[in-house]
């Protein structure tokens, strides 16, 4: 009985092994992954023998208005980076819980999404700093965002830092540089703003003399620094671009 209780022991701990050692792809198994600098080659055609039927990788998908991350450790199966550079698909449009989920209230979509926690590193595990950041969205196509009349998050960051853009309408009295529009939630400063010709996708002007944040309408006055402009009287598109 001892004889085959350690000869399964010691095929249990040779297949462990090997299945850590010999990962390399679908067809070809490389004992040498150690060495490699990719953990998982899967681009061999040996799913069906044939070139034409497609394969990918499907990545997890989760609800990022609901999801929490389990708290990292420094065990066997800790993750020393704090989640720092985790992909997921998410399914939902919201906002991120307050807790548990790195920062917090954060405007998502569906679409890909990595989790930006750069401070994080040995001694400091926390995911509370963390961002969920978009790869992409349903809404961008070639690296272009659809801007909607409610919040929207654009494909750029500054120091690292979320911009959000929304799109509206303002009317020109023809004989003031001021223009008002209004402050989104939580906006903290601007970022850019372009104007439009009404109805049409012509830029009008992409410049701003100043703009007051406030609870209600923002206080915009197109122009350069040195000169402000008077738009003739009517109705204008615009996309507002802002930090939080």
């Amino acid at each position: 009985m001892k004889f085959y209780i350690t000869t399964i022991l010691l095929a249990v701990v040779s297949i462990s092994n090997t299945t850590f050692a010999q990962i390399r792809s679908n067809n070809a198994i490389s004992a040498t992954v150690a060495g490699q600098s990719v953990f998982l080659d899967a681009s061999a055609n040996g799913f069906s023998g044939s070139t034409n039927l497609g394969k990918g990788i499907s990545f997890p998908r989760t609800d990022l208005t609901t999801f929490t991350f389990a708290t990292p450790n420094t065990g066997a199966l800790n993750f020393p980076t704090g989640y720092d550079g985790m992909i997921v698909y998410n399914t939902a449009t919201g906002n991120t819980p307050a807790t548990g989920s790195g920062s917090g209230t954060q405007a998502v979509t569906p679409g890909f999404y990595y989790f930006s926690n750069p401070t994080a590193g040995p001694g400091n595990y926390t995911t509370a700093a963390g961002k969920w950041l978009p790869m992409g969205s349903s809404a961008a196509i070639n690296n272009k965002v659809n801007i909607l009349p409610t919040e929207t998050i654009t494909n750029t960051l500054v120091n690292n830092a979320q911009v959000y853009a929304i799109k509206g309408t303002f009317t020109a009295s023809g004989t003031s540089t001021a223009v008002n529009i209004p402050s989104p939630t939580g906006m903290t400063a601007m970022y850019g703003i372009t104007i439009y010709k009404a109805g049409t996708n012509i830029v009008y002007d992409r410049s701003l003399y100043s703009y007051t944040l406030g609870t209600g309408a923002g206080n915009a006055v197109t122009g350069s620094p040195s000169m402000s402009v008077v738009y003739p009287a009517d109705t204008y598109d615009y996309v507002l671009e802002y930090l939080k």
